[in-house]
């Protein structure tokens, strides 16, 4: 299972970090990847991380403020989040799969979180 955290309000041009927990299955053979849904607004993909090479991947509208981060030890993955801005404001899910393709073309996973709301003010 995943359990996410670390949502919260915060001002533009604020910062938070989200944390998701894993257990229950092999960590270091997962892909993990962030989404988020805003209100009225289809869920959309935000970042992935491959934890066998740590290769990371990001959507446009969050590159150069986002960085997504793993340790295998703690069988975490992070989203440090910067330079935050209202249209950032959703429901923010962790989600896991073996497939990295898979959760980034299909937003297909074995496992989600139940997730975590961010809210940056203007």
């Amino acid at each position: 299972q995943l359990q996410a955290s670390g949502g919260g309000l915060v001002q533009t041009g604020g910062s938070l970090r989200l944390s998701c927990a894993a257990s229950g299955f092999r960590f270091v053979d997962y892909s993990l990847c962030w989404f988020r849904q805003a209100p009225g607004r289809e869920r959309e993909r935000v970042s992935c991380i491959r934890n066998v090479d740590r290769s990371a991947y990001y959507v446009d509208s969050v590159k150069g403020r986002f960085t997504i981060s793993s340790d295998n030890a703690k069988n975490t993955v992070y989203l440090q989040m910067t330079s935050l801005k209202p249209e950032d404001t959703a429901v923010y899910y962790c989600a896991a799969d073996p497939q990295l393709l898979r959760l980034w073309l299909k937003a297909e996973a074995d496992y989600w979180g139940q997730g975590t709301l961010v809210t940056v003010s203007s």
